[in-house]
Formats: structure tokens, C-alpha cells, sequence
């Protein structure tokens, strides 16, 4: 008899499933509700990544803007908002490649101007900073304020190169279109 108890349990068990009540008893004959429409709008990529670098979530940004240029491709604003984002992220050189990228398809755009200054002011390189950020400036009208900023703290650490304490706390200030202004923070 013990030989045919593991088949007198399979048994039971099926039996047991068998007798379970149905989860949709006393809803034959009803159709199932209808669910959300097809979604047809999303939430621009570059809105979405430009709040989450002004939440300081710079690596998830980059992503959204990378969506962003996914879905209506590399212009201007999405290579300087990746580049941006990529400042954020201490990556210098690929930041001014990407600045660089976006100048070549508009060689006026303030924005990446300007954040190629930035970049150009973290790599020591304050000549062609300063050379970069004027153009911003005479674009810009003398507009921006992080611009004008930007242009002030080149001119003052091409005069006076030797790295002082004080020089750590004017860090340049980034801009995206908009208007928007984003400060690079030290960790260290």
C-alpha cells in the first residue's frame, strides 16, 4: 500500500482543484471593462530631464534627454542638454564634444556657448573660455546673468591663474533653453 500512496496524493490533490470555486463565477455574459485609451501624447523628454537636473538626478536627466533625441532626434537643444548633463556628471570631455557638436549645427546657440565656457573654465583652459563667453554675451544681448557671471569668473581666473580657496567657490553656472540655470556643485 505504501508503494501507491505518492500516487493516492497526486490523486487527492487533483481532486481538491477541481472542487475550488471559479474566481469569475457570477460574472458570465459581461464583457471586461474598458481600459485607457491608446496614449497618443507623451511628456517632452527634454522637460522631463530638465527637471530632474534641476532635482540634482543628473544620471537619470542624461536618460531623458537621450529619449528625447530618440524621439524627435538630435537637435540642438538635445546634444546641449546631454552635454549638460554630462557636466553635471564631472564628465568634462565628453560634455565639450558635445557642445562642440551642437555649435557646429548652430554656431550661435547661447546655451551651448555658454556651457562650453563652463566646461572650457573647469579644464584650466580660461583663454578660449573668455573667447567663447563673449560671443554668448554679444549674443545674448548682455541678457543672462549666469552668462555675464560666467564671463566674469574666465577674465578672473585667466588674471589670476594660481588656484586659490576662493576660486573653488565661484563655479560656473550652466543654462539650458528656457532659461533655466543650473550650478555645478563640488564633492569634494
Amino acid at each position: 500500500m505504501l508503494k501507491h500512496a505518492p500516487l493516492f496524493l497526486l490523486f487527492t490533490a487533483l481532486a481538491a482543484c477541481n472542487s475550488t470555486p471559479r474566481l469569475d463565477a457570477g460574472f458570465e455574459g459581461l464583457d471586461a471593462p474598458e481600459g485607457i485609451g491608446e496614449l497618443t501624447e507623451s511628456i517632452d523628454g527634454l522637460i522631463v530631464g530638465d527637471r530632474l537636473m534641476q532635482a540634482g538626478q543628473h544620471e537619470l536627466a542624461l536618460r531623458a534627454y537621450y529619449r528625447a533625441g530618440a524621439e524627435t532626434g538630435l537637435t540642438v537643444d538635445v546634444i546641449t542638454a546631454v552635454g549638460a548633463a554630462n557636466l553635471a556628471l564631472g564628465r568634462f570631455g565628453q560634455a565639450e564634444a558635445q557642445f562642440r557638436a551642437a555649435l557646429q549645427r548652430d554656431q550661435d546657440f547661447v546655451p551651448a556657448l555658454n556651457n562650453l565656457g563652463a566646461v572650457l573654465i573647469e579644464r584650466g583652459e580660461y583663454g578660449e573660455a573668455r573667447r567663447i563667453l563673449e560671443q554668448a554675451f554679444a549674443l545674448d544681448s548682455g541678457g543672462s546673468e549666469t552668462i555675464r557671471d560666467n564671463l566674469r569668473l574666465a577674465i578672473a581666473r585667466m588674471e589670476n591663474q594660481v588656484y586659490t580657496g576662493a576660486n573653488e567657490q565661484n563655479r560656473p553656472g550652466l543654462i539650458r533653453r528656457g532659461g533655466g540655470r543650473y550650478s555645478l556643485q563640488s564633492n569634494g
